[in-house]
């Protein structure tokens, strides 16, 4: 992730006039006020959210081009008595906050991230899939991908640590997720390592490094054997600083994908994908 730049003192006006209080920065899309509507752009990500629960939609904003594609939801709403707008694309940028909105943008009230429960995770165990787990990955760009990779391939939820850096579902994941927020639920479980000892009593927890002790990933698939008697719960961490050693402490095992050499890692999100798909059965 890149350095903030060095900021540089600058001279005071000479005003014989008091100077305002500086704003206070905004908060990390991560840490939104509580009851504060947050803003889902794209015609995959506002579709999503209709399929699949209508009712968090509070306002929907439209352009002319995407008029025939919302017509339902915009039915849908008025049934509820809840607002809806053909504005202008100038207009749609300002509600939307970026230009990248994709002719549509719906105002909602963000879902609560759960703490993960122990107990719980064995009847996810029930279910013999893979668990995602991410520890540290801050850049919300590469959450939304990974979420939007773990819908693609049918993994109903990912549990996420309490790492200070850790994205949490913010407006940029969800632009890159494409609906896939609304499939995949996110967890966080607080005291990470210990969390992982925990949830050791139902997966099978496998770290992913480059680090000495880690294996090639096809040792997670030996030939004509199944993958695991306990469904693999896969950590990946942080995108400069990777794994922290309490973390890589507490996995069962350490794996690796293996490369050219001429580079020396992928992108967390494109890992996720990779991993995914070998676990899912590719």
């Amino acid at each position: 992730m890149a350095r903030p730049a060095d900021r540089h003192p600058t001279r005071r006006p000479a005003s014989p006039r008091p100077r305002k209080e500086a704003a206070p920065p905004p908060p990390r899309e991560r840490e939104r006020e509580p009851g504060k509507l947050f803003r889902v752009a794209g015609l995959a990500a506002v579709s999503a959210l209709f399929e699949r629960d209508a009712g968090r939609v509070e306002r929907l904003f439209f352009d002319e081009r995407l008029k025939p594609q919302v017509g339902s939801f915009c039915q849908q709403l008025a049934r509820t008595r809840r607002p809806y707008r053909l504005v202008e694309g100038d207009e749609l940028a300002r509600v939307a906050g970026t230009a990248m909105h994709g002719g549509v943008v719906a105002l909602i009230e963000p879902r609560p991230v759960p703490a993960f429960d122990p107990e719980q995770a064995r009847a996810w165990a029930a279910e013999g899939r893979p668990l995602l787990v991410l520890d540290g990955v801050g850049n919300p760009h590469n959450l939304g991908a990974i979420v939007r990779t773990a819908a693609f391939f049918g993994l109903p939820r990912i549990l996420v640590s309490d790492h200070p850096g850790q994205a949490l579902p913010s407006e940029a994941s969800y632009r890159v997720a494409e609906g896939g927020f609304e499939w995949v639920e996110v967890h966080r479980a607080e005291r990470f390592a210990t969390a992982l000892k925990r949830l050791k009593d139902s997966h099978r927890v496998v770290g992913t490094a480059l680090s000495p002790r880690a294996r090639p990933l096809a040792s997670l698939k030996a030939a004509g054997k199944p993958i695991a008697l306990k469904p693999i719960a896969l950590v990946l961490g942080n995108e400069e600083e990777g794994l922290p050693k309490a973390t890589m402490d507490a996995c069962d095992e350490v794996v690796v994908i293996p490369g050219s050499g001429h580079v020396q890692s992928l992108n967390v999100a494109a890992t996720a994908a990779i991993l995914i798909h070998t676990l899912t059965g590719g």
